[in-house]
């Protein structure tokens, strides 16, 4: 019995636990996030009604509560569907692989016509360390990623070739990013241009996975924990890229990563 007493309110605690995180989840960065921090404004103060016995003001809130249900379900049905789309669902794994093998593709494409071109490009795949630090001193974009939009950003006449292009998920976050360099290391080669160091040196210091392609050879690279792989062709590029980001989204759906997620947050 005495164990028991303790058991409940611990599972309590963990659904309370597991309610906030998701709720986190789907907000954040969204403008449901400053509804969200003001309805914990309200419950601190409906709180403080009861604990101070403060009967009209308690009426008056309860008054409130049942008015604003219905209005949030209204004013933001579009963010609560989205929420329950994320939810993980049977049969919603296989419709995310099969999005990500289409971007996949797309991408692969745009990066081996560069190739095929010989145009220099520097492309960076956000994991789960956030490159928001390097994003905001660029040039947001914010937009669907397309092959012809991709293509375009490192054309030599666009003003915004110089430098990388952040993707985050299947959207282009940033173009004209500027990249820290690798520090010195057996990977650095004398034939390294500006371009292969800023892709060794981003992750040396994230988590990310960075892809060149050469404007002198023509040939992919692919930067990722300090190492550098170069050479690649396009069957072992889809399977690297496949390899770690569906890696990726398993340890997020299991809620492996909540650590990593809540300290992001504190940031």
């Amino acid at each position: 019995m005495f164990l028991f007493q303790f058991l409940i309110p611990g599972i309590e605690i963990l659904i309370i636990a597991i309610i906030l995180y998701y709720l986190l989840s789907f907000f954040w960065n969204t403008r449901g996030m400053d509804l969200f921090f003001g309805i914990s404004v309200f419950g601190v103060v409906y709180g403080l009604a009861i604990i101070l016995h403060l009967p009209v003001l308690q009426k008056l809130l309860w008054y409130f509560v049942n008015v604003a249900v219905i209005a949030l379900l209204i004013i933001f049905q579009p963010e609560l569907r989205l929420a329950l789309s994320r939810l993980p669902i049977r049969g919603k794994k296989y419709r995310e692989i099969t999005e990500f093998d289409k971007f996949l593709d797309s991408m692969a494409h745009s990066i081996y016509h560069l190739a095929e071109r010989r145009i220099g490009a520097l492309v960076v795949l956000e994991n789960q360390d956030t490159l928001d630090e390097y994003a905001n001193k660029s040039v947001l974009l914010n937009a669907d990623f397309t092959s012809e939009l991709i293509e375009s950003l490192f054309s030599t006449t666009s003003p915004l070739h110089d430098g990388g292009v952040i993707i985050r998920g299947t959207l282009i976050l940033s173009a004209a990013t500027i990249l820290p360099l690798a520090d010195e290391s057996a990977q650095i080669t004398k034939s390294m241009g500006t371009r292969h160091r800023a892709a060794l040196g981003m992750s040396q210091v994230t988590d990310a996975l960075v892809i060149v392609v050469s404007e002198e050879t023509g040939k992919v690279s692919i930067a990722r924990d300090g190492i550098m792989s170069r050479g690649v062709k396009i069957d072992r590029f889809k399977g690297i890229i496949r390899s770690v980001f569906t890696q990726s989204k398993t340890a997020m759906e299991t809620g492996l990563d909540l650590i990593d997620r809540l300290r992001q947050w504190n940031q």
